[in-house]
C-alpha cells in the first residue's frame, strides 16, 4: 500500500522505482494500478501509470497480493497455507459478521470525543506560527504557495463593452473526451516542465515541489501546469504527448505555457478546438481558470460537459459548439488558421444567447477562408451578465462594491 485518501487520488503516492519508470518509458508499457479511490484517469495515480482500476479496499489488497491485473480469483490461488495447500480469495474474504465485529471492537464514541475535543488547538507547530493581523490579507511577495492572482488587475467600476475576438490563434486541437484532468493541473510537478522550472528558479528544491493541489493558491504554478498533463495529445503537434504545441505562424514546437506567453506579448487571443464531451470528469475550477490565464478566449467543441461549460463562462471564456454532425475535421480545420469571432456585441444585447448562432471565420496561411456557424453555449441571461463582466469573479466584486 502506497497511500490512502487524497494521497492516491491526487497523485501523491510518490515515484515508482527509477528502473521501473525507465522500463515503462523505454518499452511503451501500459502499467496498471488498482485503487479504492474515485480517480482513475490515466496518469492521475502516477504519471507513468496509464491503466487504473477502481475497486473495494479488500480487492485492492487481493490484487496487490496477486501482483497482476489478469489474476483469476475463481481459479487461481493467492498463495499457499503452511501445509502447502492453495488458498483462494473466497477462503480469506471476511463475512459480514466478522466485519461488524471488527468495527465494534475497533471503534468507540469515546475515541471520537477525545480526538475532537482538541481539534481546534493544533499541534505545537501550528501553535507556534506567527501571523499578521488586520482585516486585509497580507500578501507575501516571495511566497511560492500563495500569490495574489491577476483576475482583478485593472478592473473598472463598470465593465467595458464586449468586443469581438479577432485574429485568434489555436493553442491546441484536442480529440474526444478530454477531461478536466487533461486540462487542469493535478498530481506531482515534473522537474522539467514549466511549473518545475518556475519553482527551481525561485529556490525550491525538487524534493519540496509538493503537488499542484498543495500549490493551487499560486497562479504562477497553476497556469504553467494547465494543459500539461503527460497524456494530453495535441493534434497541432502530431507525434507528441504532453503539454506541447506549435507557435504559429512560425510552427516552432514548445510548451503550451511558453507559447501562450509569446502570443500574449503579440496581443494574440487564443482558442481551443475540441471534440465531444469536452471537460468531462470531475468538476475543477482550475480547468477554467488555467485557460483564462493562458489567454484562451473561446473553446469550440462538438459538445461540452455541463458544469465545465458553465465554468468556462464564469471565467469569461466563450463556449461555442459545432453544428450537429460537424467538427473540426468535417470543416477541414488544422488549427493553423487565424480565427475571427464577429457579432458578439449584437448577439448578447437581448440578454438571451441560448440557441443563437455565431459565424466563425477561419483564414488559412494561403488566404483561404472557411466560414461556419457555431451555437453559442451561454445558456442563460445570468450567464450573459457574467460574460459581460469578464467572468463571475468580476461580477460578484462589482456587486459587492455597489453595496
Amino acid at each position: 500500500m502506497v497511500g490512502y485518501g487524497c494521497t492516491t487520488c491526487i497523485g501523491n503516492s510518490g515515484p515508482l522505482p527509477s528502473d521501473v519508470s525507465k522500463s515503462i518509458e523505454e518499452h511503451g508499457l501500459v502499467a496498471v494500478s488498482v485503487l479504492s479511490g474515485n480517480r482513475n484517469f490515466e496518469g492521475r495515480v502516477n504519471v507513468d501509470v496509464r491503466a487504473n482500476y477502481l475497486m473495494s479496499p479488500p480487492l485492492v489488497v487481493a490484487y496487490a497480493l496477486a501482483g497482476r491485473i489478469g489474476h483469476n480469483f475463481d481459479t487461481e490461488p493467492l498463495g499457499q497455507d503452511r501445509a502447502g495447500q492453495p488458498v483462494y480469495l473466497k477462503d480469506i474474504w471476511p463475512t459480514q459478521a466478522e466485519v461488524a465485529a471488527a468495527i465494534e471492537k475497533g471503534l468507540s464514541s469515546e475515541s471520537f470525543r477525545k480526538e475532537y475535543s482538541t481539534v481546534n488547538l493544533g499541534d505545537t507547530n501550528w501553535q507556534g506560527l506567527s501571523f499578521p493581523t488586520g482585516d486585509v490579507y497580507q500578501w507575501e511577495p516571495d511566497s511560492t504557495y500563495i500569490r495574489k492572482a491577476p483576475y482583478f488587475d485593472g478592473i473598472t467600476k463598470t465593465p467595458a463593452p464586449v468586443t469581438d475576438i479577432l485574429g485568434a490563434r489555436v493553442l491546441a486541437v484536442l480529440g474526444d473526451s478530454v477531461t478536466t484532468d487533461h486540462i487542469s493541473p493535478a498530481g506531482n510537478i515534473k522537474t522539467n516542465g514549466p511549473a518545475g522550472k518556475y519553482l527551481a528558479e525561485h529556490g525550491v528544491k525538487p524534493a519540496d515541489f509538493n503537488s499542484y493541489g498543495s500549490r493551487r493558491g499560486n497562479h504562477e504554478v497553476m497556469v504553467r501546469g494547465t494543459f500539461a498533463n503527460v497524456r494530453l495529445r495535441n493534434k497541432l503537434a502530431p507525434g507528441t504527448e504532453g503539454g506541447v504545441t506549435r507557435l504559429l505562424p512560425e510552427g516552432e514546437g514548445m510548451s503550451i505555457f511558453d507559447a501562450s506567453v509569446k502570443y500574449a506579448e503579440r496581443g494574440v487571443p487564443l482558442v481551443i478546438l475540441a471534440g465531444k464531451e469536452y471537460g468531462s470528469g470531475s468538476s475543477r475550477d482550475w480547468a477554467a481558470k488555467g485557460p483564462n490565464l493562458l489567454g484562451v478566449k473561446a473553446v469550440i467543441a462538438e459538445s461540452f460537459e455541463r458544469i465545465h461549460r458553465s465554468n468556462l463562462v464564469g471565467m469569461g471564456i466563450l463556449p461555442l459548439q459545432f453544428a450537429e454532425g460537424q467538427s473540426a475535421e468535417s470543416h477541414g480545420l488544422t488549427g493553423e488558421e487565424m480565427y475571427d469571432f464577429a457579432g458578439l456585441t449584437g448577439l448578447l444585447k437581448s440578454k438571451f444567447a441560448a440557441g443563437r448562432t455565431l459565424q466563425v471565420k477561419a483564414t488559412a496561411a494561403d488566404g483561404t477562408v472557411k466560414q461556419f456557424e457555431t451555437k453559442v453555449r451561454i445558456d442563460t441571461p445570468q450567464e450573459i451578465e457574467y460574460y459581460e463582466h469578464g467572468g463571475i469573479l468580476q461580477f460578484v466584486l462589482r456587486q459587492l462594491a455597489a453595496k
